[in-house]
């Protein structure tokens, strides 16, 4: 029997919950082994785990993998969620690459001030409604299929599923101006795995608390605060 994969990250979303995601949505069951203190990411550093010095990290068929899309892309690769063809991978990349800009824009919400924060949300719903939604709503509409690329679930579909429920936790109305998009959530929430991954005790994580932004900030010794200025 396969080893199972086995996450290093801090017990929160980050940079890790979208890794977490295509994991889950591909049936693969993994561990986690949490990072709560410098030491242990210091141990991970002596042993060479981690090759750029950076979090999050998979153990995977036998390799220390690091770097979220290509950790990503080898998931995808692996259990038939990249496209059938060369078109098809370019367009999945595309879309992936669109969709987790808007991802890390959410990403850096936690680590702000209060008064930043308050700021941000309105960035998120700007950016989210002008810039990103509109792109995946014209490209559900003129592709007529229940999936962004093809006829079959993949890699972009999960990113955008992500990304959708992220947004609305900080715009909860926001799909109200997007039907194609609201339709595709329906859908996709609806496949067994992404059903099973949103249900109570999976491995989702909830939304960052200020534990989890501690923790990040003492194991990685961020010694300042984020600003959006």
């Amino acid at each position: 029997m396969a080893e199972k994969p086995k996450v290093y990250y801090f017990a929160g979303r980050g940079k890790m919950e979208t890794v977490r995601w295509i994991l889950a949505a591909a049936g693969v069951e993994f561990e986690e082994e949490f990072i709560e203190t410098r030491e242990q990411y210091e141990k991970l550093l002596k042993e060479g785990a981690l090759l750029f010095q950076q979090l999050p990290m998979v153990y995977i068929d036998g390799m220390k993998m690091v770097q979220r899309k290509a950790i990503m892309r080898y998931v995808a690769s692996k259990h038939n969620m990249y496209g059938k063809n060369l078109k098809e991978r370019a367009l999945i990349d595309m879309y992936v690459e669109g969709t987790s800009d808007l991802l890390d824009i959410i990403l850096i919400h936690p680590f702000l001030t209060p008064d930043d924060k308050r700021k941000h949300i309105e960035i998120i719903e700007q950016k989210a409604t002008n810039r990103y939604f509109p792109v995946y709503e014209k490209v559900l509409r003129d592709h007529g299929q229940p999936f962004l690329v093809g006829n079959q679930f993949s890699w972009a579909d999960v990113q955008l599923m992500e990304a959708i429920l992220m947004v609305e936790e900080k715009c909860p109305a926001i799909l109200f101006a997007f039907p194609q998009i609201k339709a595709f959530k329906e859908r996709i929430s609806k496949i067994p795995t992404i059903k099973a991954f949103l249900q109570p005790g999976s491995k989702q994580k909830p939304l960052p608390d200020d534990k989890f932004v501690k923790t990040v900030q003492t194991v990685l010794q961020m010694y300042y605060t984020m600003s959006l200025n």
